[in-house]
């Protein structure tokens, strides 16, 4: 199996302007575009409702099926029901909201296990925005610049992500120079799940 294509997007996931991305990712691939507005769950119902909205109209627009993957919290993240809708999925979307939500509901779960399994078994997988910053290996604490960066989801994990960086940089100017603290590690998605070096 190889592993599918990561995409790091700094905004504008679902809109029309990014259709040609999203197709290109999901070309050749199965017509299931899973989508997950996860890290918009702290900001309602509504919220949510609108990125489900806008998923399903890029589908409509790419010609596949939107699959809406709505996990709002780490209970719903051990859903065996909600990981399933994950499989067979031909694109994988992580949109916008709070990354270091976003990172701490799916680690360690078994809604990220089914997307790590999915992207390593040839799926697409890409995060926008705060989906892009909780796929890295650590995420910058951009609003509280007084607090340790925290662990991603750690599929590009010796990457870290600053998208809106000419916004982020007013919020917080030292936040390039910053680093995660030495006595904390990110790992990458789980080592059973990598796939084996070639010894060639």
């Amino acid at each position: 199996m190889t592993t599918g294509p990561l995409a790091l997007v700094g905004s504008g996931e679902y809109l029309p302007v990014m259709a040609d991305v999203e197709g290109m990712l999901i070309k050749g691939r199965a017509p299931r575009y899973v989508q997950m507005p996860t890290a918009a769950a702290p900001e309602g119902e509504a919220s949510l409702r609108r990125w489900i909205q806008l998923g399903a109209a890029q589908a409509d627009r790419l010609g596949v099926e939107p699959v809406p993957v709505v996990v709002r919290d780490r209970d719903e993240a051990e859903s065996a029901d909600l990981a399933a809708l994950i499989d067979g999925a031909g694109l994988i979307y992580l949109s916008g909201g709070n990354p270091s939500f976003l990172a701490e509901t799916l680690r360690g779960t078994r809604v990220w296990a089914a997307v790590a399994a999915a992207w390593h078994a040839g799926a697409a997988l890409a995060g926008c925005s705060a989906g892009a910053m909780a796929l890295a290996g650590w995420v910058p604490q951009v609003r509280h610049p007084d607090r340790d960066a925290e662990p991603g989801l750690a599929a590009a994990p010796r990457l870290r992500v600053l998208p809106h960086f000419d916004r982020m940089l007013a919020w917080s100017p030292d936040l390039v120079a910053a680093r995660p603290p030495p006595s904390r590690t990110a790992r990458p998605l789980s080592a059973s799940m990598r796939r084996p070096r070639s010894s060639t």
